[in-house]
């Protein structure tokens, strides 16, 4: 069996139906062949979600994300009863599962998509299941993996020259991209967030559906996954309640306030731990560090300044991105004027002694919480939050995500919608009782 021209589906990862109605419909008036029932919203709406998908575009595939890994035969006919003409199955489930939901679906009239999503050896696992007879097989990067900067091509290009069933490719995919998935030998084109996610879903899709027709990148108005190379970048284009609302609500200091408004803080941390008042180590650690670098301050919350003016000139003549200080600061109007990046829990016109007491890069605690050398401080006129530095990657790409998702929330309500609304809050009350 083979698909002649490449597909576009549209993989409706919601959790509430009525948004991924709209969506939907934007995106078909783009050029999207096939509409996906995400897994999110199979679990949030259950079938009846594929019911609604079917019943509204009636003309159009619908594919359901049942990531089926047991009761092959029950789930598929499920699917298909609700309206289902393509069930997604894990590769990672029995051979007799996966024979089970093949052989439901000749009975039914659907067809069995597999999802090699965290399968190990790819190629070998694509052969056992053309030998299973299933109809086509997805190469997948998950959301989460997409988060660490994870990529699907070459997975895509060991199983393309390993089995003849039509490939699926899904993972992060967007207009610069889909061609060279086209191209590594995928049939399916599977994207989520760079259509979901637009502002306009229609122009996002038709600018994806010339991509795959053309076989060249079209530049995307989506960000792209971000490195540790592009974290500074990245950082920067996004907020740091984009930043808390990634990290789960984790990682924002208490009670540091922005001294100067309007400017944006990203660099990785030098820690200071000194006594209060003595703004000795504080100073030094102004040598130590690198261009870019943020001084974090552990100054014990005291309200003798351990910081003012001429210490952010030296910062400013060598480059240093800003300062965070658990403890006091003084010389604020010059610091201003200077526009240089700080954030102090207190403003006190007396200094402390420079008693050289303290340590400078160890694991310290700043306004409750904690900062190790190297991670990542953000800060803005909401506060400052810190990323540990393993997680950066992952954090940055989140944040995107968030981000790009609240603008596509945006748009709803810009076009007559409320945040209540668009989220349907009164819809996930909590039961009490």
């Amino acid at each position: 069996m083979e698909v002649e021209e490449p597909i576009l589906q549209l993989a409706l990862d919601f959790v509430d139906l009525h948004r991924a109605v709209k969506v939907a419909e934007e995106a078909l008036r783009g050029g999207v062949d096939w509409l996906e029932a995400g897994t999110p919203l199979i679990k949030s709406e259950g079938l009846n979600c594929i019911r609604e998908l079917k019943k509204r575009f009636p003309g159009t595939t619908i594919v359901a994300d049942m990531k089926t890994v047991d009761t092959g035969s029950v789930e598929v006919e499920a699917a298909v009863k609700a309206g289902a003409d393509v069930v997604i199955v894990m590769g990672l489930a029995d051979d007799s599962t996966i024979r089970e939901a093949v052989e439901a679906a000749r009975r039914v009239g659907s067809k069995v998509m597999v999802d090699l999503l965290n399968v190990n050896d790819m190629p070998k696992r694509a052969l056992e299941l053309e030998r299973l007879g299933v109809d086509y097989i997805c190469i997948h990067v998950g959301i989460d993996q997409q988060m660490r900067g994870v990529k699907p091509m070459d997975q895509l290009r060991m199983v393309a020259g390993a089995v003849g069933v039509p490939l699926a490719v899904a993972g992060g995919l967007n207009s610069e991209t889909v061609a060279e998935a086209v191209e590594a030998g995928a049939s399916i084109i599977i994207v989520g967030g760079a259509i979901t996610k637009a502002e306009n879903a229609e122009e996002a899709a038709r600018t994806i559906k010339r991509a795959m027709k053309l076989r060249k990148p079209i530049e995307t108005k989506m960000y792209k996954k971000f490195s540790m190379e592009t974290l500074v970048e990245a950082f920067k284009k996004v907020s740091t309640p984009n930043i808390a609302d990634a990290m789960h609500r984790k990682g924002a200091m208490k009670g540091l306030k922005p001294i100067t408004r309007g400017v944006k803080m990203v660099g990785r941390a030098v820690t200071v731990r000194t006594y209060p008042g003595d703004w000795s180590k504080a100073v030094q650690a102004i040598d130590l560090a690198e261009p870019g670098s943020v001084i974090v301050i552990d100054a014990c919350g005291a309200e003798e300044a351990v910081w003012g003016e001429l210490a952010s000139w030296s910062c400013i003549v060598k480059g240093i991105a800003g300062v965070v200080i658990d403890g006091a600061i003084r010389d604020v109007e010059v610091v201003r004027e200077l526009g240089f990046p700080a954030f102090a829990k207190h403003v006190n016109p007396k200094a402390g002694e420079p008693k050289g007491l303290g340590e400078i890069n160890v694991e310290i605690t700043c306004g409750g919480v904690k900062v190790e050398p190297g991670d990542w401080i953000i800060g803005d006129d909401n506060g400052v939050v810190v990323v540990p530095k393993h997680m950066a990657v992952e954090v940055a790409n989140r944040a995107i995500d968030v981000m790009e998702k609240e603008n596509r929330v945006r748009e709803e309500i810009r076009r007559g919608s409320t945040l209540s609304k668009v989220l349907e809050l009164k819809k996930w009350d909590k039961v009490i009782g």
